[in-house]
């Protein structure tokens, strides 16, 4: 008898725990963000409230997705940064303009060595446990 059996290995799981672990590599990523004050993400004035971003790529580049509720209300790029420790809270690091507008430019997830850097801003301010 063939100790290595490649019924036994389908049967036992292998090939399903790979295509499981094939799909999750894949898989978008969740997070929170809270606003303070109304913020540009992505071209779009966001006004004060809860969301939820969601971003899926590979590598360091991603493309990051705004919900509010069920509803898409915001889109853009990203790179993931790592950071040297994990962020102790929440936090969303926001670009003050010219005429004192917001722009989102960061954002830092809650026990993560990574941080969400929006394309094309930059960050010049940061808010704690509710973000900005």
């Amino acid at each position: 008898m063939n100790a290595f059996n490649l019924k036994n290995v389908v049967r036992g799981g292998l090939v399903p725990a790979l295509v499981l672990f094939a799909l999750s590599a894949f898989a978008a990523s969740k997070g929170s963000l809270q606003l303070q004050h109304p913020t540009n993400v992505g071209g779009k004035e966001l006004g004060t409230g809860n969301y939820t971003v969601q971003w899926d790529g590979t590598g360091d580049q991603v493309d990051l997705k705004v919900y509010q509720g069920k509803k898409e209300v915001a889109s853009t790029s990203a790179h993931v940064v790592k950071m040297d420790r994990p962020a102790s809270y929440d936090q969303t690091v926001i670009s003050r303009g010219d005429g004192g507008s917001s722009s989102l430019a960061e954002i830092r997830f809650r026990g993560k060595n990574f941080a969400l850097r929006v394309a094309g801003e930059g960050g010049s301010s940061s808010s704690g446990a509710s973000a900005q």
